[in-house]
């Protein structure tokens, strides 16, 4: 196996399985290998299985402490095997960011269960796409995890933010759902628990704040003003960057040197937004 098949295979860090019996409880029933009571918390709270609305989410993922977690739900038919079981969450964490890879294994993985009824399947598929890159069915579909580029998945997702709008002002109640709530009608910027520590504002943060309100509310300013001085801070803040930019290998774009940002010693949240901020250009080393 290639140098670089190996490193890709190396990003998944474990499997779950989630299942709401037939009285409702929500319950996670396997694992492998072992996981964090908190994180398993957390992926219990992530997957609709225990909403009380009954939405059923076909696939969510999101990101905790640098783990990515994606999660593909399904409704168990009338002719499955698993006639105590209503509705089941297949889980997988990884270390990189690409939806639609995980989407597409996590999907064979569901197949697996529907038919056999038992996580051993599900494991062998797993530990093959592990050590080498591909599981192959002729029932459930094949996959080859080389298929899915990493750097198309930053393009696709363009990382910048995930932002879904909502009308029914219960879903401030509703942390899990969240990392920020901007609540328009009360002019209100609420931070998940959870999310506090990513969130945590530094220099950088406070003085973009300032500009963009005291801009907004500067009746002499008109929209295109705000944006052009928006877009002014914006040009700013990159130059804070490039100390700590460098050449990619293939020449084509600069890249975060994720060591001398450590060095500087920034406050961990300057750190973390400037961190972020590269992620949101793709100046991060793939």
């Amino acid at each position: 196996m290639a140098a670089a098949e190996v490193a890709d295979t190396q990003l998944m860090l474990g499997v779950g399985l989630i299942e709401k019996d037939t009285n409702g409880e929500v319950l996670w029933v396997w694992c492998y290998p072992s996981t964090t009571a908190t994180l398993r918390n957390l992926l219990l709270r992530k997957c609709c299985l225990t909403d009380e609305n009954k939405l059923l989410h076909p696939f969510v993922f999101g990101q905790y402490r640098r783990t990515w977690f994606y999660i593909t739900t399904i409704e168990v038919p009338d002719s499955s095997i698993l006639k105590k079981v209503t509705h089941f969450s297949i889980v997988l964490t990884a270390k990189d960011f690409n939806p639609e890879k995980y989407a597409a294994f996590t999907r064979i993985l569901c197949r697996m269960y529907l038919k056999h009824g038992s996580p051993v399947k599900m494991m062998e598929s797993y530990i093959a796409v592990l050590t080498k890159g591909i599981c192959q069915s002729e029932e459930n579909g094949s996959f080859l995890s080389k298929d899915f580029d990493a750097r198309k998945a930053y393009l696709a997702g363009s990382i910048k933010g995930y932002v879904a709008g909502f009308v029914d002002l219960e879903v401030s109640n509703r942390p899990d759902l969240y990392d920020v709530f901007v609540n328009l009608a009360e002019s209100e910027i609420t931070i998940a628990p959870l999310a506090k520590e990513a969130m945590a504002m530094g220099k950088l943060h406070k003085e973009m704040g300032q500009l963009i309100v005291q801009s907004a509310e500067d009746p002499e300013k008109s929209e295109s003003h705000v944006i052009q001085d928006i877009a002014l801070k914006t040009r700013e803040i990159f130059t804070n960057l490039a100390p700590f930019s460098e050449v990619s290998a293939d020449g084509e774009k600069r890249v975060l040197n994720l060591e001398a940002l450590k060095q500087k010693r920034f406050p961990p949240a300057t750190e973390n937004f400037l961190y972020h901020l590269a992620a949101a250009e793709q100046m991060l080393k793939i």
